[in-house]
């Protein structure tokens, strides 16, 4: 049995750069660490959210997984803890929990969750340099080598951030979807401070791709990502792979390639966008994405103007999926 209590923010490198409150601040209207105790007082694990107010609806995002303690923390623990979780919020005050962020892979869910399966690719920094790059799979390193043959180069600083984020909303666009303003978009890098890498893919002076990653010792994370209407053949897959050298050279010891759907439709662009991320070597980690109504209808009232709006969340569109994960 755990107890869930508010704790003091404590953040050091060697956990998820989401995790610092930083970061917490520049992305929630309140924001926290939540921790499971022992009867003995012992803390065994640790969950940062945040609070999102949209009107009158107060809604709690978490932006990364539960954060084991010990290696002795299993799922019954997490199940447990996460139910007191659930107890917390809705005594309160808050009027739902919404799927986390795709960087958020849980090993499971609380008793009456919403619940889809959700997973992610993940290379380990830890091995060398040319372990890393026989691990690409063979047309990844042909791609590499094309791009850098024919010039492609690799920058990284904040000095492009405008352009950059202007070329993942036309990204964004392309597939249909909105993407946040630039003030908005500027807070979330900003609020990383010295713990994101931005960098970009130019050929002749024109940019062909760009990645946003957030990072500290745990480990890189791919969320935002763009390219051009027709990058040159290869710069995605250099620009990947230069920054997986990178963040293993600042001692960063994993490369998150954040989301990837279970099963995806044969031919569709999530099977595509899987199997790109799969060639990079990296290990398929399988977990859950929920949300959670913790006042009903104010919950069914926001579910059904997102269903309207965009289709529904990533929950909506994927829990049809959970019986054969």
């Amino acid at each position: 049995m755990l107890t869930v209590a508010p704790i003091d923010i404590n953040w050091h490198t060697g956990l998820s750069i989401f995790a610092a409150e930083p970061f917490l601040k520049a992305v929630g209207n309140q924001y926290g660490w939540i921790g499971g105790f022992t009867e003995s007082g012992k803390l065994r694990c640790i969950l940062p959210f945040t609070v999102v107010h949209k009107a009158t609806l107060r809604m709690v995002r978490f932006r990364v997984e539960t954060i084991p303690l010990d290696d002795q923390f299993g799922v019954a623990d997490e199940r447990a803890f996460l139910n007191g979780v659930v107890k917390y919020f809705r005594a309160a005050g808050m009027d739902m929990i919404i799927p986390a962020t795709t960087n958020t892979i849980f090993k499971t869910y609380p008793d009456g969750a919403v619940v889809a399966p959700y997973g992610t690719y993940v290379v380990d920094l830890n091995q060398p340099e040319d372990a890393l790059w026989s691990n690409l799979n063979t047309s990844h390193r042909r791609k590499v080598r094309q791009a850098g043959k024919q010039g492609v180069e690799i920058k990284s600083g904040m000095d492009q951030l405008e352009a950059v984020h202007a070329l993942v909303r036309d990204t964004f666009k392309r597939s249909k979807m909105g993407f946040m303003g630039y003030q908005e978009f500027e807070r979330y890098v900003r609020g990383l401070g010295e713990h994101v890498l931005v960098s970009v893919a130019e050929y002749q002076g024109v940019m062909q791709a760009c990645v946003v990653v957030p990072f500290s010792e745990f480990g890189g994370y791919y969320v935002y990502g763009g390219t051009a209407d027709e990058p040159v053949t290869g710069a995605t897959n250099l620009l990947h792979w230069e920054t997986m050298r990178r963040l293993r050279d600042l001692g960063v010891k994993r490369y998150d390639f954040v989301g990837v759907r279970i099963d995806p439709d044969k031919g569709s662009k999530q099977e595509g966008l899987l199997q790109y991320k799969q060639r990079f070597g990296g290990q398929l980690v399988q977990g859950f994405m929920w949300k959670y109504p913790l006042r009903p209808l104010k919950s069914s009232a926001y579910s059904l103007a997102v269903r309207f709006l965009r289709g529904g969340d990533i929950v909506d569109q994927e829990r049809h999926k959970s019986d054969r994960a």
